[in-house]
């Protein structure tokens, strides 16, 4: 059973921001009431200060406004975080392409997507575990662009590796002779997916992928 962890705070900021604002108005109000008596029953011959009264009116307002900001901004990540869920539940059971060298062994099995920029004469594949050492090496040719690279989980000893999270490593070289860089994506199954942060992140065989790294997005049938 899969499970999108989700936390909300936004109950008490958007309590916080009502009693904060209640609290503005309510002084505000004070604040007309004696600026309208002083007025009416100030001497002639020493009118009140208009400037100071000017400034905190000023004072006043900004206070207002930073308070509605606040609560405009607690609204928008409210929004925000129900977005996450709803994209987080679209991503869970799905078969994903994500940027990067590890991929999961599960069930005998291990995929990569790669992309070669041209077609390789020898391609020198290594396999490491999650500890860093080599369990396997290939050595095979390569077919410029897109293409699968899978992987039985069968050790450079014939045995089998366990599950568990695997990385690639390859050094290519062209028919020239010339080194080149071979780019890798892992493909698996998502999980989970975590959406107590401002980008979901994808449980995939133990591994963890953010959202934006995703390429591809996949369901069977």
């Amino acid at each position: 059973m899969t499970s999108i962890p989700a936390t909300t705070g936004t109950g008490a900021a958007s309590s916080g921001s009502a009693t904060g604002s209640n609290a503005i108005a309510g002084n505000f109000d004070q604040f007309l009431l004696l600026l309208t008596t002083q007025l009416q029953n100030q001497n002639p011959l020493d009118p009140l200060d208009t400037n100071q009264f000017t400034q905190q009116l000023v004072q006043f307002a900004s206070v207002e406004q930073q308070l509605n900001t606040n609560s405009t901004l607690t609204q928008l990540l409210a929004a925000t975080r129900s977005s996450n869920i709803a994209s987080g539940l679209n991503y869970v059971g799905a078969t994903v392409t994500v940027d990067g060298a590890t991929s999961q062994l599960a069930n005998g099995s291990a995929t990569w997507q790669i992309t070669a920029p041209r077609a390789a004469t020898k391609a020198l594949i290594t396999i490491k575990d999650g500890d860093g050492n080599v369990v396997q090496t290939v050595v095979q040719p390569l077919n410029a662009g897109a293409q699968p690279l899978t992987w039985n989980g069968i050790s450079s000893t014939g045995a089998s590796a366990p599950d568990g999270a695997y990385t690639i490593n390859i050094d290519a070289i062209d028919a020239s002779g010339q080194l080149m860089s071979v780019s890798t994506d892992a493909t698996g199954v998502v999980d989970s997916v975590d959406v107590s942060g401002d980008t979901p992140v994808l449980n995939i065989g133990g591994m963890s992928f953010s959202a934006d790294k995703v390429k591809n997005i996949s369901r069977p049938g």
